[in-house]
């Protein structure tokens, strides 16, 4: 677990290593499996693989981008393609959303088992079952890693967490914890989610209410719970700038108050919760036909 935060080189290695993410994965199935979330070893298990999932699509080899993750689309030869699982091109992002997702392998082995949705449900399990908070928030946080490029493998993981999984429901439970780091990693893997167009409908109907419950009612006095309301904010703004339903939605969970509270705060040390909330503001007032709704 030590070893699997020691930078780039240390994740490279340990990748490689034959046999070993193997049997991280089959110990955790197998806790799972005799109803054992909660020891010790799963917990190192579960945050050595939190950490080799850490920028995933950047570091490894570019033979997976062609054997593993390719996208099916005829993408012009002159898009470059510096990222492992896809291009970082204009052209190709416009292109991302029409792009049919990468298949999987039946059998994945060693690294390919860090993307694959056999290892996603079972983060969405731990999560859903354990209640040890560093096995839960290293079950997030792997979440979060995964989907936090812009390449088909992100893409993909969303789509297995929101629409495949049904992990939503878990996620969600885990945004009223009283352990500040988990709901913080929560609402950072849901702002994740939540930047994929075609999942904002879902996860606003799901958990854009309980974002606004717990938001606070002005700036929040730890650093920790103000990276948190910016997060809150920013994924409320992802799931609002281009939907006036989920703008109402917002305004019925009577969020609207809260949000200007936090803006108005011009503290230095806070000012990211503040202009957060501001920029959720402005894009808000962009829905034209809401204005009479906003000023009463």
């Amino acid at each position: 677990r030590n070893m699997s935060s020691a930078g780039p080189e240390g994740r490279k290695k340990m990748r490689e290593c034959e046999g070993l993410i193997d049997s991280l994965v089959y110990y955790i199935q197998g806790a799972i499996a005799d109803h054992e979330p909660n020891d010790k070893a799963t917990e190192n298990c579960v945050c050595i693989l939190h950490n080799l999932s850490y920028q995933l699509e950047l570091e490894l080899p570019e033979s997976y981008a062609q054997s593993i993750y390719v996208q099916r689309r005829n993408i012009s030869n002159n898009d470059k393609t510096p990222g492992c699982f896809g291009t970082r091109s204009r052209k190709v992002k416009e292109k991302q959303q029409d792009t049919p997702l990468p298949e999987e392998k039946s059998n994945p082995k060693g690294v390919e088992s860090l993307w694959h949705s056999t290892l996603i449900r079972i983060y969405l399990s731990l999560i859903a079952k354990s209640t040890r908070n560093y096995t839960q928030e290293a079950s997030l946080g792997a979440l979060q890693n995964l989907t936090a490029g812009t390449g088909p493998m992100p893409l993909a993981v969303a789509r297995t967490v929101v629409q495949k999984a049904n992990g939503l429901p878990s996620i969600r439970a885990m945004l009223h914890v009283s352990h500040p780091a988990v709901k913080k990693t929560a609402v950072s893997l849901l702002r994740n989610l939540s930047r994929n167009p075609s999942l904002q409908n879902d996860i606003a109907r799901e958990v854009l209410p309980d974002l606004v419950s717990i938001l606070p009612e002005g700036v929040p006095g730890c650093e920790v719970a103000c990276e948190t309301t910016a997060s809150i904010c920013y994924t409320l703004f992802n799931l609002t700038q281009g939907s006036s339903h989920n703008a109402r939605l917002l305004l019925s969970a009577h969020g609207l108050p809260k949000v200007i509270a936090i803006s108005i705060n011009d503290s230095n040390m806070f000012s990211k919760a503040s202009r957060a909330a501001s920029v959720l503001l402005y894009s808000l007032w962009l829905h034209t036909d809401l204005h009479s709704a906003y000023k009463k």
